[in-house]
């Protein structure tokens, strides 16, 4: 069997051709036809991510330099979500580069990406221990994305399986108001990314006083965020709402993170030292945050923040210590 950096690598040279083949391109129309937010530009933008920060073989080698494969293969469930694109792949490369077996339940939503990736890594190595999951068989471990409810239903389906169980969390950007124009652009494109849908996307914003909300402003676009857009636009103009119109996205003064998708909840301070207490005091329910003038150990910068790279686990927890944690 090849090495997993032979395997990834080869992937990634793979997928500098999607979208320009007839396979890749029918892969585009199916999973758009499948999952109605996704969007052509998305789907790119996903396998771009995955591709430059992932499966580089050079990260590779650093990143997995760091960890010991397990001697003895263990068999883990891995239940992935389904709200932006191939957003279960890192755990499966997580898996499979712990040593261990991966058995994926794609979504519904995602999953004609997820066999597209999952088929060219079995073209390049037919050993790839990757299989299908079965809710009747048992696990030796498991990770498991999704909301409260379905939580509550994989804590009771896994009682006794060590267990990597993933919430709902959300990120936010901090504006100092001295940022180009290129990073209120990418804070911009880091807000509309993926119809807002990821817990990666930000939702809250922390700006200055004097700080123009109409700087982060964005051409309207069409298909299902527009019309969310449209709706919640409505919305709050039924409910005498005050709101800045940002073209793409509704920004709200609010200090609790919106409900709404095309929302952007919005709060001005006067001093930095008041947002880093906030980001303390909230930092199990937050997943990155965004900007060039606060630290924080999920910090990332303006436009990046769909670009995680190997070391940024979900939640902050590393995920191929638990895989290969001896017990």
């Amino acid at each position: 069997m090849l090495s997993v950096i032979d395997i990834f690598s080869a992937l990634g040279e793979r997928l500098r051709l999607f979208g320009s083949d007839s396979e890749s391109r029918r892969c585009i129309a199916m999973s758009m036809e499948a999952n109605g937010w996704f969007t052509e530009r998305d789907l790119h933008r996903s396998v771009e991510a995955i591709r430059t920060e992932m499966l580089d073989r050079d990260l590779l080698t650093s990143w997995l330099s760091g960890y010991t494969p397990v001697s003895v293969p263990k068999r883990v469930a891995v239940i992935m979500a389904g709200n932006i694109p191939l957003v279960g792949f890192f755990d499966l490369l997580c898996v499979v580069a712990s040593g261990n077996e991966c058995h994926i339940k794609p979504s519904s939503k995602d999953r004609v990406m997820m066999d597209y990736v999952v088929g060219l890594l079995r073209e390049i190595e037919p050993a790839i221990p990757i299989f299908e999951y079965d809710p009747d068989a048992r696990y030796d471990m498991a990770i498991a994305t999704g909301g409260e409810e379905a939580n509550r239903y994989f804590r009771s389906h896994f009682a006794g399986v060590r267990s990597l169980l993933r919430g709902s969390r959300h990120s936010v950007a901090v504006i100092s108001g001295r940022e180009s124009e290129a990073e209120l652009r990418g804070i911009a494109e880091d807000i509309t990314s993926y119809s807002g849908l990821g817990c990666r996307s930000v939702s809250m914003l922390f700006v200055p006083r004097d700080f123009r909300l109409d700087s982060l402003a964005l051409p309207g676009d069409s298909g299902k965020r527009h019309n969310n857009y449209v709706a919640v636009r409505a919305m709050l103009t039924m409910q005498r709402r005050e709101f800045v119109d940002c073209g793409a996205f509704l920004c709200v003064w609010q200090t609790t993170f919106p409900s709404a998708l095309s929302c952007v909840a919005y709060s001005r301070y006067d001093d930095l030292s008041q947002v880093e207490q906030w980001l303390s005091e909230h930092d199990e329910e937050l997943q990155c945050v965004v900007s060039t003038v606060v630290s924080h150990p999920r910090r990332v910068l303006p436009g990046r923040a769909q670009y995680p790279a190997l070391g940024d686990y979900a939640d902050g927890v590393d995920t191929m210590s638990f895989l290969t944690e001896k017990i």
